[in-house]
């Protein structure tokens, strides 16, 4: 019986193992949040932090949109009310208390209804406490290596130059290596660099943190959706700036498994013919 179970599940892992294989070599994924022609919002959200970004996002909309009518009125009263045609006597009073109040009242409440949620929003974006995984990023000129503490994974992601480019990938946007998280996750995502500033963004996710050389920044993520995700760097950082994409791969908890399991071993694989190669010429 046990046998069965393990051939059964060493098929399964095979099966994730393989997809994940292809999707690194260019087999299209669903791309949940992508930038679209002629789009006015924001990318879609696939994280709580998103989520609570464009929500500040819309209630901030409906403020600036009223206070730029309200100041729009204030400057048609006083081209067509106070104008010389139709006020040829201007009017010499020299303050008014109760307006003076007003307009030094109405801001304050307004920048401390800005303020909480802005708070609450920064504060829920900083780090948590219930990660379930680590990532650690650490930018370079001009590239981003990865790191995964628990499971021991690390490796660098370089830009595709445009005569790799194939059938539906995306100019500036892709890598030779692909982040890949679980889904349903939290992560906790710790930044550094190498040498200068950097800024590792993923819009659909909410992140954009500075990459500080010799500081370890953190927050967090937990992706709800299934796909592939772009970003780029967004701190101005040398010449090859505008050539450092990151490319996040979010799969099913089993498919993850399976690609740390296939990870592990490829960087085994060097070690044991290191030991084979040492052991055959001490004999």
């Amino acid at each position: 019986m046990n046998r069965w179970m393990t051939a059964i599940s060493s098929f399964f892992s095979t099966l994730a193992i393989t997809a994940i294989a292809k999707a690194q070599e260019g087999v299209p994924m669903p791309t949940p949040s992508f930038p679209k022609p002629m789009q006015l919002n924001l990318q879609v959200p696939v994280t709580p932090v998103a989520e609570r970004i464009h929500d500040f996002h819309n209630f901030l909309l409906v403020i600036i949109t009223v206070i730029t009518i309200f100041v729009l009125l204030l400057i048609l009263i006083c081209v067509f009310r106070f104008n010389e045609k139709t006020n040829p006597i201007p009017s010499k009073t020299s303050h008014n208390t109760l307006l003076e109040v007003i307009w030094t009242g109405v801001p304050i409440l307004i920048l401390v209804a800005i303020a909480v949620p802005s708070f609450r929003l920064l504060y829920f974006m900083d780090r948590t406490t219930e990660a379930e995984m680590t990532l650690k990023v650490t930018g370079n000129q001009w590239f981003w290596s990865y790191e995964y503490p628990d499971q021991e994974i690390s490796f660098d992601a370089l830009a595709l130059t445009d005569d790799m480019i194939g059938e539906g990938q995306h100019r500036l946007l892709e890598t030779d290596r692909h982040v890949v998280i679980p889904v349903d996750t939290t992560i906790r995502l710790l930044f550094t660099a190498n040498d200068v500033l950097h800024a590792w963004t993923i819009p659909a996710f909410g992140v954009k943190l500075d990459t500080v050389p010799g500081r370890t920044n953190e927050t967090w993520t937990r992706v709800t959706k299934e796909g592939r995700y772009y970003g780029q760097c967004s701190e101005l950082c040398g010449v090859d700036h505008s050539f450092m994409p990151i490319v996040v791969d979010v799969v099913s908890k089993e498919a993850f498994d399976a690609w740390v399991k296939k990870e592990q071993e490829a960087a085994a694989l060097p070690l044991e013919r290191a030991a084979i190669q040492l052991a055959s010429a001490s004999r």
